[in-house]
């Protein structure tokens, strides 16, 4: 029981340190990256699809991405799309593709995006211990329940808090990393 418990747990955690990653994907840096538009909705025949299901997507150089659509008529709304979106970049649509050119980062713009990765690294430690406090109440209930004993609840509330500070270690180690990424010139 309390096995299962805080293997949940563990595998509750590690899954939001995967979110954050993805989340701090989105986050623009000064080199062009395939993911930063990834998992931009485009809406394809009044359907909202990823971008990346309906178009290649590449980074030929450190500072262009480029956008071949499978379908052409979809340039227009692709175009659209990025430019409504918050990445602060302009398409350039010459008939078949569409290239996006990432420009250099202000020091301005750095401190700000450092911000939204703090913003996201918090929401990744407060999603670990979302999970952290839901194996408690589990755990306290299996105890209140009669079903472990008192000393079995606090070496699994124990090993719990040491699952939760390897995980809580992880999420701010991919932050400071992407932290760097955007601080180097």
């Amino acid at each position: 029981m309390i096995e299962d418990t805080l293997k949940d747990a563990e595998h509750r955690m590690q899954s939001a340190v995967v979110a954050l990653d993805r989340e701090l994907n989105t986050v623009r840096t000064g080199r062009a990256r395939p993911s930063l538009i990834e998992g931009l909705k485009v809406d394809y025949y009044g359907t909202p699809t990823p971008l990346n299901q309906m178009a290649a997507i590449n980074a030929p150089e450190p500072r262009l991405i480029t956008i071949q659509p499978w379908d052409k008529t979809q340039l227009g709304t692709i175009e659209k799309a990025i430019q409504k979106s918050d990445l602060g970049l302009t398409p350039t649509n010459d008939g078949n593709l569409i290239r996006l050119v990432i420009p250099a980062l202000t020091e301005e713009r750095r401190k700000e995006l450092v911000k939204v990765v703090h913003k996201k690294v918090e929401d990744g430690r407060v999603a670990v211990r979302n999970v952290r406090r839901d194996c408690l109440d589990e755990l306290r209930k299996l105890q209140h329940d009669k079903k472990i004993s008192d000393d079995e609840e606090r070496r699994a509330q124990d090993r719990l808090q040491k699952i939760t500070d390897k995980h809580v270690a992880e999420v701010d180690k991919h932050g400071h990393t992407k932290e760097q990424e955007l601080l180097e010139v």
